[in-house]
């Protein structure tokens, strides 16, 4: 018994020695922007001052839209929105680091209001742009069983509908509100619905972690609504991360998206499946191969009338780690930027040890002057600068992404 305090005092010094690091971590490699957004008109070099301005060049203030925005919370503010409980324990040390990861990414200090902060701290970057970026918020279903009952054990984290409604109602001009429903609920059409008649555009789906397989019948009557409402479905492909999914990875093969545009659906891949494998299944014997190879396979299939339109979204493609050659890929593929959208994937831009400047300075997709005046544009605001980066990587002819991938388009409205 003697030896009980002894094993505690170690724990103890062991939990403290573990938050001092994730705090120097949070520092160094978290969002720490070191300067006020609404600073960067005035303190911002004249360096960084023109290549944003180039980066809004041709564009349509009143069309600039950020595809994929997410929203989070721990329940306060009368959100609805929950969170795994494990995040709060040092029991599980990589969950516990990665939430502080986010919250710091997410402008959060503090529980009490937690829900409000990330909200306010959202549209103050997506505000003090020289032009305002008009974000579309994700809320997020929770992950459901095969019977279609709620899985609180594989749920890591739920945004309601109503959250995203709510905060988008209150800033129109900045927020615009996407619906997430999963599809084997009991109330999936009727939900669905009441969506749509609340002005929503877009439906989010992760079906990694909230267990969908798009290519199940299940979902016929979900697809056959959407395409009656003329709403569009904005599906997570490729290997998920950021989320617990368990062995449930293959359920973000792009190839499961054809029985939705067989349907009529409109979809769009989110990250244009650019990370993992997944199973070839037109060729199975083949075994696995890369998603992004999925993902242009099924970009480069004909349009036929009544198949849905794909579309890819470029979120996190240029991140640490994903392969150059999607990006290398997607700007010189100038035929495929017609149906290519702009998302951020926001927060994860505002955590440093993603992005990488240097990395794509080394790889040719941008030059030297470009990368220092964007890292200082990150400084004043992460947001501001995933746009700015977007619209000034090159390939190695000098394509960019074309304008329209930038802008809102006419199915969103």
């Amino acid at each position: 018994m003697r030896r009980l305090p002894r094993v505690l005092g170690w724990l103890v010094l062991l939990g403290l020695c573990l938050s001092i690091a994730a705090c120097f971590a949070l520092r160094s490699l978290g969002a720490a922007s070191s300067r006020r957004p609404q600073d960067f008109a005035t303190q911002a070099s004249p360096a960084a001052r023109e290549l944003v301005a180039r980066a809004f060049s041709g564009l349509d203030p009143a069309r600039v839209l950020d595809h994929h925005v997410h929203l989070a919370g721990l329940g306060s503010d009368g959100s609805g929105c929950e969170v795994d409980p494990r995040v709060f324990s040092w029991l599980h040390p990589w969950k516990r680091v990665q939430f502080l990861f986010y919250l710091d990414a997410a402008g959060v200090d503090g529980y009490q209001h937690a829900d409000r902060q990330m909200v306010e701290r959202l549209a103050e970057l997506a505000a003090n742009s020289p032009v305002p970026i008009r974000c579309a918020l994700l809320a997020f279903d929770a992950a459901c069983d095969d019977a279609g009952a709620r899985d609180r054990e594989h749920t890591e984290f739920c945004v309601p509908n109503d959250w995203a409604l709510r905060v988008a109602a209150e800033r129109p001009a900045l927020f615009v509100p996407v619906a997430s429903v999963h599809p084997y609920r009991t109330d999936a059409l009727a939900e669905l619905e009441r969506c749509a008649a609340q002005g929503v555009r877009l439906v989010k789906w992760l079906p990694n972690s909230m267990n969908i397989d798009p290519a199940d019948a299940r979902c016929d009557a979900f697809y056959e609504r959407l395409v009656r409402l003329d709403l569009t479905l904005l599906v997570h492909t490729g290997e998920e991360r950021a989320v617990e999914s368990g062995e449930r990875q293959e359920l973000g093969n792009p190839l499961r998206l054809r029985r939705a545009l067989q349907r009529g659906v409109r979809v769009i891949a989110a990250h244009c499946a650019s990370l993992g494998e997944g199973l070839d299944l037109d060729h199975p014997e083949r075994g696995k191969l890369p998603n992004f190879e999925l993902f242009l396979r099924l970009m480069d299939e004909p349009q036929v009338p009544g198949r849905g339109e794909l579309y890819g979204e470029i979120s996190a493609v240029e991140f640490r780690n994903r392969s150059p050659e999607v990006l290398r890929t997607l700007l010189e593929r100038t035929e495929l930027h017609a149906r290519l959208v702009h998302g951020s994937d926001y927060p994860l831009p505002a955590l440093r040890v993603l992005i990488g400047s240097g990395r794509l300075e080394e790889q040719g997709f941008l030059t030297h002057a470009e990368r220092e005046a964007l890292d200082e544009v990150y400084d004043f605001n992460p947001l501001l600068y995933d746009l700015a980066l977007k619209r000034t990587l090159h390939g190695r002819g000098g394509q960019r992404f074309a304008d329209g991938v930038f802008q809102e388009r006419d199915w969103m409205r």
